[in-house]
């Protein structure tokens, strides 16, 4: 059952009518993904906030009187409020009085369904809860249902500081259990095939793109996205087919939102490393919203994940609903635009990311004896026969499809291993690849 939201913001002088209503959207949007219902929502337009009740007395009073009138179960508020705020703001009130950062716990907890999501998510509420111990300690032992009683707190009936951090200590040591385990899976993994990770701001269709592209290249296995926030809470892999007949990992990763706690960050990190590890990140922004802000926020969450030196490609999405063309965005190394609900740019989508992992493909021709089974399975192995013409001597002239990456492994493989059975020759590559080593090359790629 729905919970009756009244929403109470404050309106910054610098705010523009766009940005504000995106701001008012976004919090909307956060109480229906928590199961609410905005009722009423109270707008105070100040340069400052009030110590006291953040949005000064008389605001507060107006609020307790939209709760009553609405007969809401609690109250929401547009940013992180202190422990003494929220008692102010509780003896005026006759519900109760939570934050953005709450609110955004509550839905994590909602979300949250592997191990190491639940993990992350029950660190962050305890970091949260910790100071306030003082003026909402008795929240921590309330049952019930509804926005901002969900978590940690419906069994700790009698929580103190000191046993808040032995259990934010011994959850971070399941967590480094976790990792280290994902660590080695991901190392495997490497080995084997790229990683593309879609990160940007919740809600920008990232599930979509993913779902969309799982479609597009024939995997089994796609999940479908939903128009809400924080859809995807745990990271989704789904292997799908690149270019020269590869394959890579897609990640869909947590959506960012603005002011996100650094702590909420920290908790998250065994989620949000994969994005560090990725060989290429996809920033999908929606294109339908106000950019800037939420452009500027991801690539902050980025640099606070070390990852900013991976290589990006923007993906403006929902262009089928956006009134105008967003300006490219100079951060990444190229920006591409197109709908993932309607596949418009998606196969342009594809091939960049191809080209940006070097999958895209190049031709060889190379020459051997057609009866040598070695060349035929390395040829095999490694590449996609375009044609084989018989010349003399029994040998053979291949041309040979192969991902621009492994090109001049390919060529040394061919030329190099097979010279003493079959003496093959290269008779045409493209050159400027760099040389690489047979044995990391193997245990890199394959």
């Amino acid at each position: 059952m729905a919970s009756t939201v009244v929403v109470a913001m404050r309106r910054q002088p610098e705010e523009n009518d766009e940005q504000f209503d995106s701001r008012r959207a976004e919090l909307v949007g956060l109480c229906e993904a928590a199961n609410g219902m905005v009722s009423e929502i109270i707008v105070q337009a100040r340069p400052d906030v009030d110590g006291r009740t953040y949005l000064g007395s008389g605001k507060i009073q107006t609020v307790a009187e939209a709760a009553l009138a609405n007969d809401a179960d609690v109250i929401v508020f547009d940013a992180q409020l202190t422990p003494a705020q929220v008692r102010n703001i509780e003896e005026v009130v006759p519900c109760r009085v939570i934050d953005r950062t709450q609110l955004i716990l509550d839905i994590f907890a909602l979300r949250a369904r592997s191990k190491t999501g639940r993990l992350q998510v029950e660190i962050a509420q305890l970091q949260y809860w910790l100071p306030r111990l003082t003026g909402k300690g008795r929240a921590l032992s309330r049952l019930g249902g509804g926005i901002g009683t969900r978590g940690p707190g419906e069994t700790k009936l009698e929580t103190d500081r000191r046993r808040i951090r032995d259990r934010i200590t011994k959850l971070r040591q399941d967590l480094a259990v976790v990792r280290k385990n994902r660590s080695v899976q991901r190392d495997k993994r490497s080995r084997l095939i790229p990683v593309v990770a879609l990160v940007g701001y919740t809600n920008a269709g990232k599930t979509t793109v993913l779902t969309r592209w799982t479609t597009d290249r024939w995997v089994k296995g796609a999940t479908e996205g939903a128009d809400r926030l924080f859809d995807t809470l745990d990271p989704l892999a789904r292997r799908v087919r690149g270019g020269s007949n590869r394959e890579i990992v897609l990640l869909d990763t947590v959506g960012f939102v603005q002011d996100l706690p650094h702590f909420l960050v920290e908790a998250f990190q065994a989620t949000l490393e994969e994005v560090r590890m990725a060989d290429l990140i996809v920033h999908v922004v929606e294109a339908s919203e106000e950019t800037s802000v939420r452009m500027d926020t991801t690539y902050r969450v980025l640099e606070e994940l070390e990852a900013l030196g991976r290589p990006v490609l923007t993906f403006y999405n929902k262009m089928d609903l956006a009134s105008s063309r967003p300006a490219p965005d100079l951060r990444a190394m190229k920006s591409l635009y197109g709908s993932a609900a309607t596949g418009d740019g998606m196969e342009s989508l594809y091939q960049a990311v191809d080209e940006a992992l070097g999958l895209d493909p190049v031709t060889l021709e190379v020459e051997g004896r057609a009866e040598s089974k070695e060349f035929w399975r390395l040829i095999g192995k490694h590449g996609r026969v375009l044609q084989a013409l018989d010349t003399a001597d029994g040998r053979v002239l291949v041309t040979l499809q192969v991902a621009r990456r492994h090109a001049s492994v390919v060529r040394n493989l061919l030329v190099g291993d097979l010279r003493d059975e079959s003496e093959p020759a290269l008779v045409e590559h493209l050159g400027g690849e760099e040389q690489q080593d047979k044995e990391d090359w193997f245990s890199s790629t394959w």
